[in-house]
C-alpha cells in the first residue's frame, strides 16, 4: 500500500539519532522551553538566515502568535486565499480579526496579487501569503503592497520549510514567517510544533512572552498571551531533521524530476515560479478526471491525496461570500501524487505505470 505521505519513512532514516535526542531529553529532567528549545531556536534561525526564531505549540498557534504580535485583532481585516489548508484561515478568527478571501494564480495555486490589491480596504491590516505546496507565492509584487499600502505581510510556510526565493529562505522576506512541524511536513517532528521567524528584536520578545500567558521573567502577564510552547521532546526530535533537511528536500526534488520525466508529454507538470526553489511538500496536478484517478489508483493500493477540495471560504464555519472562481475550479480539479522523503523508487514506478497506464485507457 502507498500512501501520500509516510511520517515514519522520514523517521526510520535517522532513527538512532533520534533515538539517542528522545533519551537525552527524559533524562535531562528538563520538558518544557529547556536547552533543547533554545538550541533549536538558534540553528532553526541561523538555517533560514534570520535573526531570530521563536518556538511554539503548531503552525496554527505560530500564525495566531504572529498576528497578535502585530496588535491585528477585532475590526482588522486580513487577506488570505481561500485555496489553503483550514488552520491558515482559522488563525485569523482566532486572533480576532475577519478573513478577506481573495482567488490565487491558476498554474501556482498561490495569491494573486492583482486580487490582493483589490480588497484592500481601510480596515485592511495584513496579507498572509501563503507559500503552498512548497512552492513561494509572488512575494516581490506582495512586498511592494504591502509597502505601498503600509500593511504587514505574514508568510505561512507551513509547507515550505527550506524554499526560497531569489535566493532567500522562505520566513525571512516578509514582516513574519510561520512554520508548522506537523509530522509529515518536510522538516516534521513526531508531534505538534511550529516556530514563528522574524529580524525584529522586539518583536521576537513579545512572541516569547505571548506564548507563555503574556509572561515577563518574573510570570507576571504584562498582556493576555496562550499557552503555546515547543516542548523538549520535539524541539530535539527537529534539531535531529534540521541537519537532514536539505538532503531531504534534495529528495523530494529528485522524484519530482521523476514524475516530471513522465508527465511531461501529458503536459501535467506543476509550474515553477522563476526564481523560486521549490521544495515539493506535495506533487500537485491538475485533472478534469479526478474521481476516475482515485478510484483506479485505489485498486492498486495507491492513495492520492486532494489539497484541497473545500475552499475554505465553502466551509460552514468560514463562509462568506466571495466570487473566487479560480480556487473552486482547482479545488474540483488538484491531484496530489504521492511524495516523500523516504518514498522507494519502487514504489515510484508503480505509481507512474499506473499512472501512464490510466491516462492510456482514457484516451
Amino acid at each position: 500500500m502507498i500512501f501520500c505521505a509516510n511520517p515514519k519513512a522520514q523517521y526510520l532514516p535517522y532513527k538512532n539519532e533520534i533515538d539517542a535526542a528522545i533519551l537525552k531529553v527524559l533524562d535531562s529532567g528538563s520538558y518544557i522551553l529547556g536547552e533543547q528549545d533554545s538550541l533549536f531556536e538558534e540553528e532553526f534561525a541561523d538555517y533560514l538566515g534570520a535573526s531570530f526564531a521563536v518556538g511554539c505549540g503548531s503552525g496554527t498557534d505560530a500564525l495566531v502568535l504572529a498576528l497578535k504580535a502585530l496588535d491585528i485583532g477585532v475590526g482588522d481585516e486580513v487577506i488570505v486565499p481561500s485555496f489553503t489548508a483550514t488552520p491558515t484561515v482559522a488563525a485569523v478568527v482566532m486572533a480576532g480579526a475577519t478573513p478577506v478571501y481573495v482567488d490565487i494564480e491558476p498554474y501556482y495555486y498561490t495569491i494573486d496579487p492583482e486580487r490582493v490589491n483589490e480588497a484592500c480596504t481601510d480596515k485592511t491590516k495584513a496579507i498572509i501569503a501563503v507559500h503552498l505546496y512548497g512552492q513561494a507565492a509572488a512575494m516581490d509584487e506582495l512586498m511592494a503592497i504591502a509597502g505601498q499600502r503600509n500593511l504587514r505581510l505574514i508568510e505561512d510556510c507551513a509547507q515550505a520549510t527550506g524554499a526560497t526565493y531569489r535566493g532567500k529562505k522562505l520566513g525571512t522576506i516578509g514582516d513574519m514567517g510561520c512554520f508548522s512541524f506537523f509530522p509529515t511536513k518536510n522538516l516534521g517532528a513526531i508531534g505538534d510544533g511550529g516556530a514563528i521567524s522574524c529580524n525584529d528584536e522586539s518583536l521576537a520578545v513579545r512572541l516569547r512572552g505571548l506564548r507563555q500567558y503574556g509572561w515577563d521573567n518574573n510570570r507576571v502577564s504584562l498582556e493576555a498571551g496562550i499557552n503555546s510552547r515547543l516542548d523538549e521532546l520535539q524541539a530535539a526530535i527537529l534539531r535531529v531533521k534540521l541537519q537532514h533537511l536539505d538532503a531531504d528536500n534534495a529528495a523530494r526534488r529528485l522524484q519530482a524530476e521523476h514524475y516530471n520525466g513522465a508527465l511531461t508529454a501529458l503536459d501535467m507538470m506543476p509550474a515553477i515560479r522563476k526564481g523560486a526553489g521549490h521544495v515539493y511538500h506535495l506533487y500537485v496536478i491538475q485533472t478534469k478526471n479526478r474521481a476516475d484517478f482515485v478510484q483506479y489508483f485505489a485498486k492498486s493500493d495507491i492513495h492520492i491525496g486532494i489539497h484541497y477540495p473545500v475552499p475554505v471560504h465553502k466551509m460552514p464555519a468560514y463562509s462568506g461570500k466571495f466570487h473566487l472562481p479560480v480556487t473552486e475550479r482547482l479545488a474540483d480539479e488538484v491531484l496530489s501524487l504521492p511524495l516523500y522523503s523516504g518514498m522507494s523508487e519502487t514504489n515510484q514506478e508503480d505509481i507512474i505505470t499506473s499512472f501512464l497506464s490510466f491516462r492510456g485507457k482514457q484516451q
